[in-house]
């Protein structure tokens, strides 16, 4: 199992969760996907693509100043 980081902070929707999408193509079963935000809708959006892709978002946080933390397993 791998970790593989994505820093999305200053990008706004729709671009965090197209580069978790993109990622998630180079991925292997298994692996999880760490994600930081600082998107004001990145928590839903994030939350709503995990559910349409059939993948599971292990944890979400708010790591202040507007930032969102979360890992999805793949």
């Amino acid at each position: 199992m791998a970790v593989h980081k994505l820093d999305a902070l200053g990008l706004k929707c729709p671009q965090p969760t197209l580069k978790v999408t993109v990622l998630a193509t180079k991925v292997s079963q298994g692996d999880v996907i760490e994600v930081i935000a600082d998107c004001p809708s990145f928590e839903k959006d994030v939350r709503d693509w995990c559910i349409r892709s059939k993948k599971v978002l292990l944890w979400i946080r708010d790591e202040g100043g507007g930032n969102k933390h979360c890992q999805i397993q793949f």
